[in-house]
């Protein structure tokens, strides 16, 4: 179904821009995130590995809607494929002002059940992709007079853990430090070049979620609030466009970061 509010009319004072935003094929947090930056006036570059289809569909929503959109399929766990993923955009486009990280691996895997091949996965997509898109990109936003913004996404519990998930802990963790170390290097070489990231807490639950999980989620947070993508997009506005934030990890959670309320997860 046609989301109506996609017709809203662009409101930045700089249509131009471009913003990348990795996993924004399905209708995932990446997705919410292109919807909201198109509404802004950016121009949207979506990437996708395996959902084609979607993505595809997503691209022509938003250009039936007015708005400059068009799919880039990509392993981001392969360089050579983000090389290619970037050079596409910036052949439709001329210039990337945004790169959004959200492309992610999210497995429920008991501690004893992860194999090589798990951790593998999860340290090839949430680490060094978002490390070499951050590279590629950011290279190119050092040559641009206007730098750009890059924002990557953690996780509210790297601190607090839950069971279960072990290897996407492992690898999340080390999220904040590669942003502060690109923030540093980027700006050695172009200081309108700033790197931030997003940790966020219960934003998109999945559809169907049994309600007594969803009134456990609920309670887990200092603000009772669960199922806030469009907090999510407002962050990631703000930080592509205060030119003063550099370095930055920003919890978007609701307070469920620094408030446990017995919750297991």
């Amino acid at each position: 179904m046609k989301n109506d509010s996609i017709t809203a009319t662009p409101e930045s004072t700089n249509p131009s821009k471009v913003a990348l935003i990795t996993g924004s094929g399905k209708p995932r947090l990446g997705n919410h995130i292109a919807r909201a930056l198109a509404l802004h006036g950016y121009r949207i570059a979506i990437h996708f590995n395996s959902s084609a289809t979607q993505a595809y569909a997503f691209a022509d929503e938003l250009e039936l809607a007015g708005h400059d959109a068009a799919a880039f399929q990509a392993d981001i766990s392969q360089v050579k494929q983000i090389d290619k993923l970037v050079d596409q955009v910036l052949e439709t486009f001329g210039r990337i002002d945004v790169l959004v990280n959200t492309a992610s691996v999210w497995k429920t895997i008991p501690f004893e059940d992860i194999t090589e091949e798990d951790l593998q996965q999860q340290f090839d997509v949430d680490l060094k992709g978002t490390f070499f898109c951050s590279r590629r990109v950011g290279l190119q936003m050092v040559e641009q007079a206007s730098g750009g913004a890059i924002i990557n996404f953690c996780d509210w519990a790297i601190s607090r853990p839950y069971p279960q998930h072990a290897a996407y802990f492992a690898v999340k963790g080390a999220v904040p430090t590669m942003t502060r170390a690109l923030a540093r290097e980027l700006a050695e070489r172009n200081p309108k070049v700033r790197v931030n990231c997003i940790q966020p807490g219960p934003v998109l639950l999945p559809p169907g979620t049994d309600p007594h999980e969803m009134k456990t989620l609920v309670e887990s947070t200092l603000v009772r609030q669960v199922d806030r993508p469009d907090s999510i997009a407002n962050a990631v506005r703000y930080l592509a466009e205060d030119t003063f934030l550099t370095g930055v990890c920003l919890p978007v959670d609701g307070g469920r970061s620094i408030y446990a309320a017995g919750e297991t997860r």
